[in-house]
């Protein structure tokens, strides 16, 4: 087994509207198309952890319609804009704001501009970086205001968006970001140019039109209580690993410069919504987190126990922290339910984790899941070898809802220990 990069976001760069922004944990649109393929014009294809939208595009470009759902604002904002179909008056109608963009920027170059309060920003961009990216945020505001996914100003955000992250000094080839030793310098001239290029490039991607209609929810995935009356035919979706990686950290610097984020709070109020979030204020919560469910696996709390008795530092922590990434994934699919057609196909990419050596089976746990709640042929394969650890892998975990007059499945209840015990040996 290979680390198949086709099927990681490294596939996606070259393909217009797909590659206008990096982000790692993006699957590829390789993945997406290979599990769309039995699926026909009138199928309803849902994402309900939707991220860039890839999902969503893809079906779009198949001619099938599309609902895609994620937790975080800024991902909502982008997937709205990344599907949507503009046409040729408001393209050019648009672009032609392109060079009045420029030379407001170019006069807003010499004030004392807002700039984001990202903790240690200097390590980002340099002080001349800043002020060309202040200049120049300052007269898309003053031009086209804030990011507004109907308009198709949007775009030139997409391509601001581009630019901050091409000018920083981060490195995103690893799950852990990582910075260089100092950030380079830009001139403004160059910022500009760069700029320019990106705009131009994002317009001409959207120029062809999608045939899928594509609708975005903005709402927590363990309930979807915010999607009435829509049933889907399929599932396609990456939820967060149980890794404790942060999904918010990589998307701070685009948030706070689109004032999608004002504080550091924010971004842990936000991590706490989200399945499997640990960005600050996220982690010191699970410390008094109780679990509401009593339908996990057995081996999941065999395994948390093993975690949290490991004397490592933050053992408690983690060991509660792979059992609320658990028992959320529970709640989603519990709720997913009611939200599918009969005969309805599901395929869940996901990966296993490792914690003080002691191995979290996903695909295991997520396929015990799957069969207590009720769904049919639930099964699992390897996609591909991750590059972190040896004994990493990402999985596709399948499975059929088959419409029942009355929903009726059977939760685990014999734990060696109760959901009560547990949580009380976890705080």
């Amino acid at each position: 087994m290979n680390q198949r990069a086709d099927y990681t976001f490294k596939f996606n760069t070259s393909l217009g509207r797909h590659g206008w922004l990096r982000l790692t944990p993006a699957y590829s649109v390789k993945l997406v198309r290979e599990l769309l393929v039995d699926a026909s014009k009138d199928s309803l294809v849902f994402d309900p952890f939707s991220g860039t939208g890839t999902t969503g595009l893809v079906a779009a470009e198949f001619g099938i319609n599309a609902a895609l759902n994620d937790v975080n604002p800024f991902l909502i904002w982008f997937a709205k804009t990344k599907c949507k179909n503009y046409s040729f008056n408001e393209l050019s109608e648009t672009l032609s704001r392109l060079e009045t963009i420029i030379d407001l920027s170019k006069q807003k170059l010499s004030c004392t501009n807002w700039v984001p309060p990202i903790h240690n920003i200097e390590r980002w961009w340099d002080k001349s970086t800043l002020k060309s990216l202040g200049a120049l945020r300052h007269s898309l505001v003053e031009i086209g205001g804030m990011p507004d996914a109907s308009k198709a100003f949007s775009l030139y955000w997409i391509a601001f968006c581009r630019l901050v992250i091409e000018t920083s000094s981060a490195a995103f080839n690893h799950v852990s970001m990582s910075f260089k030793e100092k950030p380079e310098i830009y001139e403004n001239r160059f910022i500009l140019n760069l700029f320019t290029s990106i705009s131009e490039a994002i317009f001409e991607s959207v120029k062809k039109p999608v045939s899928g209609n594509v609708t975005v929810f903005h709402g927590d995935s363990r309930t979807l209580e915010h999607i009435e009356g829509i049933k889907f035919s399929h599932v396609i979706t990456s939820p967060p690993y149980s890794n404790r990686i942060s999904y918010i950290r990589e998307l701070r610097p685009y948030m706070y410069w689109l004032g999608f984020l004002h504080a550091p709070k924010d971004a842990g109020d936000l991590d706490w919504e989200a399945i499997g979030g640990t960005w600050g204020t996220a982690t010191s919560k699970l410390t008094t987190w109780v679990p509401a469910s009593n339908g996990l696996p057995d081996s999941l709390y065999t395994i948390c126990d093993r975690i949290n008795k490991s004397s490592n530092k933050h053992s408690d922590v983690l060991s509660k922290y792979v059992l609320k990434y658990y028992h959320d994934m529970y709640k989603h699919l519990e709720s997913l339910r009611s939200h599918l057609t009969s005969d309805a196909k599901l395929g869940y990419i996901v990966g296993n984790s490792t914690f003080y050596g002691i191995h979290v089976p996903s695909d295991d746990l997520l396929k015990a899941s799957l069969t207590s709640l009720g769904y049919d042929d639930v099964q699992s394969h390897i996609i591909r070898k991750r590059n972190c650890k040896k004994e990493l892998f990402e999985y596709c975990i399948s499975a059929v809802w088959q419409k029942k007059s009355v929903i009726s499945y059977q939760p685990f209840r014999n734990h060696a220990e109760s959901v009560e015990q547990l949580s009380m040996q976890l705080v």
